[in-house]
């Protein structure tokens, strides 16, 4: 399975235009997109954004980021791409969906616990599964800032621990742009497609090992 990965667009519809243009050269079986579609923008915003990636003929999966506005998770569902607290199958690969960041000093959009966090996946995983989440693990490249700290998911780090899915898709910390390990686990933050960031991924269907990730740049 190809995969092509972007998050932290924040309503820049230039390079989203200029990502397009890539893809529909290329095949891949699906296109995650791990939120922060606007930037504290809603639906109208959001529809601008999407139009170009929902010209490609392959199957996108998206959560919204804390920077989204309260109406675009509704448009995600209304458009079948939304994969928040979700899960949904390509083939043979399962995939669940984190939208919002947790709790972060700057009273975001869409945030949430860490008991929320850990429900959401214990609701939905299945051993093998994708997980899309805005919100990198805690203690990783990806969620790293430029201070040094690391601002990431307590509880999605443990349930990493617990349960190794093959792979993890993140964004939120556009400084954080890396591919890391937790174990089996690999960990991958595209960078933000609004400084002309992404990511493809090789993943094996039969068993459901990441064996390739290539950081590209527009």
């Amino acid at each position: 399975m190809r995969i092509v990965a972007v998050t932290d667009i924040h309503g820049n519809r230039m390079w989203v235009e200029k990502f397009t243009s890539l893809v529909s050269h290329s095949n891949f079986d699906v296109l995650l997109v791990a939120g922060d579609i606007t930037h504290f923008s809603g639906i109208e915003t959001a529809k601008e954004v999407l139009k170009p990636l929902l010209r490609l003929e392959i199957p996108i999966l998206a959560v919204h980021g804390n920077c989204d506005g309260r109406d675009v998770p509704q448009l995600l569902d209304e458009l079948g791409i939304g994969l928040h607290d979700k899960r949904v199958e390509i083939n043979g690969v399962g995939f669940i969906g984190i939208g919002g960041s947790n709790i972060t000093p700057f009273n975001t959009v869409w945030e949430l616990t860490e008991d929320e966090i850990m429900k959401i996946l214990e609701r939905n995983y299945r051993p093998g599964d994708v997980i899309l989440s805005h919100v990198p693990p805690r203690e990783t490249k990806a969620d790293r800032i430029h201070s040094g700290l690391h601002v990431g998911s307590k509880a999605l780090r443990e349930f990493i621990e617990r349960n190794q899915p093959p792979l993890v898709v993140t964004g939120h910390i556009h400084e954080a742009r890396s591919v890391d390990r937790v174990g089996k686990t690999v960990i991958v933050n595209p960078g933000p497609l609004f400084r002309g960031y992404y990511a493809v991924i090789e993943l094996n269907e039969a068993t459901k090992k990441v064996e390739n990730v290539e950081l590209g740049e527009l």
